[in-house]
């Protein structure tokens, strides 16, 4: 979802230059945040605003209806009807001619088969211990820089993450 919010700021970015170069009124000023919330956070005045710029046929409404239709993978419970829904989903953006959202999409497609594990987990499994693994393998690297060999390094992994003893010949400071 960061991926797609970032290619509706960047579509945003190139249609409000290109408009004012035009000369055209500057319907997008400010809609910044208006095309990145979810519907239901935003608030009266930015519902309204945004139902006005929802009657323009700008390429980053498009962008933003994509976005929003993206959001119904998440309700199929059945990675069959998911990888339909992604593949219908793709078709669109292909179509469109939006360059940030086809990048945004081909990426999607390569994770493809990851993201239609989770379907196939039903949600069930979660994610917490291989990012909790990464973290401390990553903090570990991060403070083994000095070591002169990457023995040394294997060394402080197979610690940190085994919590085996340290030898007894560790010099330690007072």
């Amino acid at each position: 979802m960061s991926m797609l919010s970032k290619a509706i700021d960047k579509v945003r970015a190139e249609e409000v230059r290109k408009l004012k170069a035009d000369g055209y009124d500057p319907v997008l000023k400010q809609s910044h945040w208006l095309l990145l919330k979810r519907p239901e956070n935003l608030t009266e005045k930015q519902s309204v605003t945004l139902s006005f710029l929802l009657e323009y046929n700008l390429k980053s409404v498009k962008s933003y209806l994509l976005k929003e239709e993206f959001q119904q993978l998440w309700e199929y419970s059945h990675p069959a009807w998911a990888g339909k829904f992604m593949d219908s989903w793709f078709r669109k953006v292909m179509r469109s001619r939006i360059e940030p959202m086809k990048k945004v999409a081909l990426t999607l497609r390569r994770h493809e088969p990851l993201i239609l594990n989770w379907f196939r987990a039903r949600g069930e499994i979660s994610a917490g211990s291989a990012e909790g693994l990464n973290n401390k393998l990553k903090l570990t690297s991060r403070k083994s820089y000095g070591f002169r060999t990457f023995d040394a390094a294997e060394t402080a992994l197979y610690h940190a993450m085994g919590k085996l003893p340290e030898p007894p010949e560790t010099h330690r400071f007072c």
